[in-house]
């Protein structure tokens, strides 16, 4: 039987998208569904099963077709941070019938939509932050996600919303420099006092009610003001971002020129140039000044990626320019 179809999967903490392409790159349907990381469920990996076998399923039975009919399947998961994890959500994925298939953390996924050369190192800045690295010789290593204080996941939304709320505090209480933060966080979060900050600030966190892009937004804003508390925070979290970048580069084996990705809503939507300023700055100082290194901020969405790369794998070798601009187009059409 010809094998003529390929599946990609998006899988993020609060949607999934899974694509169905022929393998000559033609876009043929799509399914938007809610999470599928075991993260997010009590049974952790069963539902994760479930919700995929689903999604699978009517993906393939509404275009007439069965697993027999797909050449390749890639899988770009949220919560696919650790060996064990991913060693399960593999076995998932052969419990759906895949034989050929590639499963790793959705940050690998920017890497094969942002670069022409399907190889490089993603770092994603959004909610949370992780970077994944494709070596040229096809070596894969993810570096952190897992946690600031494991892992050095110093950035994200929420790390930056709560580092917002520690300086401020720091300046009331904690002999910290003052900073032009306090009074905006304060109007942001109703705080009539600064006797209530710290009831205010902890129940922000406790319930998740914090609203981070705006106290990110606060951030930025006094960092392009001068403020130094501000500056010295997004320095810090630059930093952080490019060790872990240059790390990546470090354990795989890359040539003298190297395609960094940059993906997630921080990165993309910025308004402050800083972050990325000094970023760049540290990732040339950690690596080297003959070290070419290639930004690239992703412009298309990750899920193609997950597309490519199960091209790639249906074709047994990398995607053809006009094919891969079939598959952009495809994804970005369907999801406009």
């Amino acid at each position: 039987m010809t094998r003529t179809h390929i599946i990609g999967v998006d899988g993020g903490n609060s949607k999934t998208d899974y694509f169905l392409f022929d393998i000559e790159g033609r876009f043929v349907d799509r399914i938007r569904a809610g999470t599928c990381s075991h993260e997010r469920f009590a049974d952790g990996y069963a539902s994760s099963y479930r919700v995929m076998d689903d999604n699978v399923r009517l993906l393939l039975e509404r275009n007439r077709l069965s697993i027999r009919d797909i050449a390749a399947g890639a899988f770009g998961l949220a919560g696919a941070d650790l060996p064990s994890q991913k060693e399960q959500l593999c076995q998932v994925v052969e419990r759906l019938g895949f034989t050929n298939y590639a499963l790793d953390n959705d940050s690998f996924l920017g890497i094969k939509a942002g670069s022409e050369k399907g190889f490089g190192i993603c770092s994603i800045n959004g909610s949370g932050t992780v970077a994944g690295g494709i070596s040229p010789s096809g070596r894969r290593l993810q570096i952190g996600g897992v946690g600031s204080e494991i892992a050095g996941d110093e950035a994200g939304g929420y790390f930056y919303a709560r580092k917002v709320l520690r300086t401020v505090y720091d300046s009331f209480y904690r002999m910290g420099q003052a900073t032009r933060m306090a009074e905006p966080v304060m109007e942001l979060l109703g705080v009539p006092d600064k006797a209530s900050f710290i009831d205010y600030a902890v129940n922000g966190v406790l319930q998740r009610t914090l609203p981070n892009t705006e106290l990110m937004r606060i951030l930025f804003a006094a960092a392009d003001d001068g403020d130094a508390a501000a500056v010295e925070l997004i320095d810090a979290s630059a930093l952080q971002l490019a060790r872990t970048t240059a790390g990546c580069m470090h354990n795989l084996d890359f040539g003298e020129e190297v395609d960094i990705i940059l993906a997630g809503s921080v990165w993309i939507k910025a308004e402050s140039p800083l972050l990325f300023d000094r970023y760049r700055q540290h990732v040339s100082e950690l690596t080297g000044h003959g070290r070419r290194c290639r930004f690239i901020k992703l412009q298309v969405p990750p899920a193609t990626g997950a597309v490519l790369w199960a091209l790639e794998l249906a074709l047994g070798r990398p995607v053809e320019p006009d094919i891969r601009q079939k598959v952009i187009t495809g994804v970005e059409s369907s999801l406009a």
